[in-house]
């Protein structure tokens, strides 16, 4: 039997590609106003310094995919926010991050997805950017 390979769409490769693109920059902005604030788990790399962005540094913002069948909200993009550290994070801090994450996000979706009626909820832990995923909308040039 011959080997199968099956391909992605390629627009929703760039999608995603746009998605994890704004989840870096968040990610960066993050790890320059809380450089030093925190001691990195003994085996997590600094930022910069993993393979991805999201295996390095301080912050963890991994995003993937949920249909969403037990979400009011319905199919989306799931991540919660990790802070990479064993010191104690003061819920106030946690929740400053939390809120400067999301105005990061309802600032940057705009930019990164023109057009496109994306929404954040948070649910429970983690957070769900859900609306309009159609992937027929043309997308502008990659950004700088």
């Amino acid at each position: 039997m011959p080997l199968q390979v099956h391909h992605r769409n390629p627009r929703l490769e760039r999608w995603e590609e746009r998605l994890l693109q704004m989840f870096e920059r968040i990610d960066g902005i993050l790890e320059e106003r809380y450089a030093g604030r925190f001691r990195l788990k003994p085996s997590r790399p600094p930022h910069g310094a993993g393979v991805t962005r999201d295996a390095d540094g301080l912050f963890d913002l991994g995003v993937s995919f949920s249909a969403g069948i037990t979400s009011e909200h319905g199919p989306g993009y799931v991540f919660q926010i990790r802070i990479a550290t064993g010191d104690p994070v003061p819920e106030e801090v946690r929740q400053q991050i939390e809120d400067e994450v999301v105005a990061l996000l309802n600032q940057e979706m705009p930019r990164y997805f023109p057009g496109l009626n994306l929404r954040l909820a948070k649910e429970g832990h983690a957070f769900r950017i859900y609306g309009d995923l159609s992937l027929d909308t043309d997308l502008p040039p990659d950004l700088a």
